[in-house]
């Protein structure tokens, strides 16, 4: 393992300014649904149950219009795609403290819908930016920059609504989300290369299934990582330990900025299956865990498979679409990462409630398993072509 490969990455221009601003525009996003949460059960009076719907509704929108912004970018640039999503998310957070919940559901599938595309967007561009044998690093330096936002964001967010109100916080993620689209605008990050070809190609050209595959693998690692979310806090509250649950999820996200940055450094690729299937596998025995100290040191490993897992996913779609058409197949993986998000919180509460909450981990990390087996059949359906390692190795030997 070297460190040559971040300081090659770092020297590449623009790189370090993308990934600072990234990480800044995304603490508001990764706050907006904890904030939409604990505005609906505080601000409006309701119970959990309907916060839960609410949020549904925003990961919905999110996951509908992750694919046709990401085309929009390809189509017609980043300022001018990103007008629209600056518009309505300024529009909704501000008007969202006085909308009755009747229409805040609707409102968060639209303002979902028009989401900046920060996620996808930065992906795109450091395939651009930086060459082909170097891109494996990056994304792996832009999951452990995600990990801090994810660390940030959530807390901040919950913060301002417990210190100040629901509607100062509902405000500040709108003031923020238009700060964050202006400094994008301004910004103007590079998604097109001077020869990087036409948009005009049609998704079926890429749209294959060893695409589908490594989407698939995008979301089983968010269903295996959601899922040990809802798990902790459901074990930790079991244990009498509430007040650490703070603690214990900063030690996952620790180990998994500690395992991308290793990720990054190291030589040679790991699959994209393989390492998705390890995240599902070690998780899986989380639940034995008998205190809170036992479970914060057994994430570590299991963390240290996220960052890597995702980045990984990252990189192959980056290889197997054309640049021109990147940001909508970049569009598509967040999706597919959201549509898991959206399937482990509902499948690992219901293992919860039914068999208790140490079971939360196994039916997580289980369901990782079994999807990403079926991404890896999916795969190798597609000929040797589509073997999702092969590519992985040809990355390692550029």
């Amino acid at each position: 393992m070297t460190l040559t490969p971040y300081r090659d990455v770092l020297a590449v221009p623009g790189i370090s300014r993308l990934l600072l601003v990234a990480t800044l525009a995304r603490i508001p996003t990764t706050a907006a649904g904890v904030v939409l949460t604990l505005h609906v059960v505080v601000g409006l009076d309701r119970g959990y149950g309907a916060a839960g719907i609410v949020t549904a509704a925003y990961t919905i929108g999110a996951a509908l219009g992750g694919p046709w912004r990401g085309r929009a970018v390809d189509r017609f640039g980043v300022r001018a795609a990103l007008w629209p999503s600056i518009v309505v998310e300024v529009a909704f957070w501000a008007a969202a403290p006085w909308l009755p919940y009747e229409l805040l559901l609707p409102g968060a599938v639209v303002v979902g819908m028009f989401a900046l595309p920060i996620f996808s967007l930065t992906r795109q561009a450091i395939g651009v930016l930086v060459p082909e044998n170097l891109r494996r690093t990056a994304f792996a330096l832009d999951s452990i920059t995600v990990e801090l936002s994810f660390m940030a964001g959530p807390l901040l967010g919950a913060l301002v609504v417990t210190t100040v109100s629901s509607t100062a916080a509902l405000i500040a993620v709108g003031a923020l989300q238009g700060v964050a689209g202006v400094a994008i605008l301004v910004f103007n990050p590079t998604v097109r290369s001077a020869d990087g070809g036409t948009s005009a190609g049609h998704r079926r050209e890429w749209f294959t299934r060893r695409f589908v595959a490594v989407i698939l693998l995008m979301a089983a690692s968010t269903l295996a990582l959601t899922g040990t979310d809802v798990a902790t806090v459901a074990v930790l509250n079991d244990q009498g330990h509430t007040g650490l649950i703070g603690i214990v999820l900063a030690t996952w996200g620790l180990g998994s900025m500690a395992g991308g940055f290793v990720y990054g450094a190291m030589s040679r690729a790991v699959s994209s299956a393989t390492l998705v299937i390890g995240l599902g596998l070690v998780t899986i025995p989380l639940g034995l865990a008998h205190s809170w100290w036992v479970l914060a040191l057994a994430l570590i490993p299991a963390g240290a498979l996220c960052a890597p897992s995702v980045a990984a996913t990252v990189g192959e779609v980056s290889r197997l679409v054309p640049e021109a058409q990147r940001g909508e197949a970049m569009g598509w993986h967040s999706t597919a990462g959201t549509m898991g998000v959206a399937a482990g919180a509902p499948l690992t509460g219901v293992a919860i409630d039914q068999l208790g909450p140490g079971w939360g981990f196994a039916v997580a990390g289980l369901g990782g398993v079994v999807l990403a087996l079926f991404a890896l059949l999916l795969a190798r359906t597609a000929g040797s072509e589509a073997a999702l390692p092969a590519a992985e190795a040809a990355e390692a030997r550029a």
